[in-house]
C-alpha cells in the first residue's frame, strides 16, 4: 500500500499521473530508457489515442450486442449467431499463430503461444483446481505447467451450445459458412494482428484487446440469459461468460504493454493510430455483418 502511495506522490509531482504503476515504478528507479520527457509524451500519446482510435463505433456503439443483450433474439438468430462466431473462434487460429511466428523476441513468442495454447484446450495452471459444472476452468495462471483437455479447447465449448441448438460439427467452424463480413474480419486479423510488422501487430493487439475489454462479451452473456430464461433452451453459455471474465483482467496489462512498448521502442505514433483503426475497422465490419443478418432473418 505505502509503495502505491509513493508512486502517487512521484506521479503527481512530476505531472504525470495517469501512467501505470509498473511504469511510474521504472521511472523512479530510473531504468534504461524511462525518462520523464518520454513520459509525459507518453500522456500526450495516450490522450491521442483516446481519442482517434478508442472512440471508435464498435467500441462505443456496437448496436449488434444492444440489441442482443435485450434478449429479444429468435432461435435463428442465435443459430445464426453462434455460426458466425464458432468461425471467428476457429479462424482466429490462424492469426494467432502468425503473431507467434512473427513475435520478435522469446518473451512475445511466448506470450503468443499463451493464447494459441489455452484456446486449443490447455488449461491455466492457477496453482489451485479451478472447475464448474460446465467444464470451464482458470482465468489467469500460464499454460506452463497446464493440463492439456480436449473438452477444455474453447471451440469445443462452443460445439455445446451448438448441439443444444441441432447444429452439428460439420455445421459450425468452417470458413465455408462464414458470411463475406465475417471472412473479412478474420482476413483482416491475419494481415494486422498477425502482422510481419512488429508495429502494426502490437497496434492491431492493443485495439483488439481494448475493443474486447469494452462490455461486449457482458452484453452477449447477458442476452444469452435471458434467451435462455424465455425458451427454457439452457444454452450452455460458459464459453461467453469466461471470455467476459477473463477480458475484464486484461485490460490493464494491454496498457502495461503500451507503456513499456512506448518507452523501449520509437513508435510511430500516426502509424499506430491508423492500423489500430483498420483493425477496427474489420472488427466493425463483423458486428455490420451480424447486424445485417439478423434484420434478414427477423422477416422470416
Amino acid at each position: 500500500m505505502a509503495q502505491s502511495e509513493e508512486l502517487r506522490a512521484f506521479a503527481h509531482q512530476n505531472h504525470i499521473e495517469g501512467l501505470t504503476d509498473v511504469s511510474l515504478l521504472a521511472l523512479l528507479n530510473h531504468e534504461a530508457g524511462y525518462d520523464l520527457k518520454k513520459a509525459k509524451r507518453f500522456l500526450q500519446f495516450q490522450q491521442r489515442i483516446n481519442r482517434e482510435l478508442l472512440q471508435h463505433r464498435v467500441i462505443t456503439d456496437n448496436r449488434f450486442c444492444a440489441w442482443f443483450e435485450r434478449g429479444e433474439q429468435s432461435t435463428n438468430q442465435v443459430k445464426a449467431f453462434v455460426v458466425q462466431f464458432s468461425v471467428f473462434s476457429n479462424l482466429f487460429l490462424f492469426a494467432q499463430l502468425r503473431k507467434m511466428i512473427n513475435a520478435d523476441s522469446l518473451e512475445g513468442m511466448r506470450a503468443s503461444k499463451e493464447i494459441l495454447a489455452n484456446e486449443i484446450g490447455v488449461i491455466f495452471n492457477s496453482g489451485k483446481d479451478e472447475a464448474s459444472e460446465d467444464g470451464i476452468v482458470a482465468t489467469e495462471g500460464s499454460v506452463q505447467n497446464g493440463r492439456f483437455r480436449f473438452q477444455a479447447a474453447h471451440f469445443e465449448w462452443l460445439l455445446k451450445m451448438a448441439d443444444k441448438l441441432g447444429l452439428g460439427f460439420n455445421e459450425v467452424g468452417k470458413s465455408r459458412y462464414g458470411i463475406p463480413s465475417t471472412i473479412f474480419f478474420c482476413d483482416e486479423l491475419s494481415r494486422l494482428y498477425g502482422s510481419e510488422d512488429y508495429m502494426t501487430s502490437q497496434a492491431a493487439s492493443y485495439a483488439v484487446e481494448n475493443w474486447a475489454a469494452a462490455g461486449f462479451w457482458d452484453q452477449l452473456v447477458t442476452g444469452f440469459e435471458r434467451f435462455n430464461d424465455k425458451t427454457g433452451l439452457a444454452l450452455p453459455i460458459g464459453f461467453f461468460s469466461w471470455h467476459a471474465r477473463i477480458e475484464a483482467q486484461h485490460a490493464a496489462h494491454t496498457q502495461e504493454e503500451l507503456e513499456e512498448l512506448y518507452f523501449s521502442r520509437t513508435i510511430n505514433e500516426d502509424a499506430f493510430i491508423e492500423k489500430g483503426n483498420e483493425m477496427l475497422d474489420g472488427v466493425a465490419a463483423f458486428w455490420d455483418g451480424l447486424e445485417e443478418l439478423r434484420h434478414q432473418l427477423a422477416h422470416h
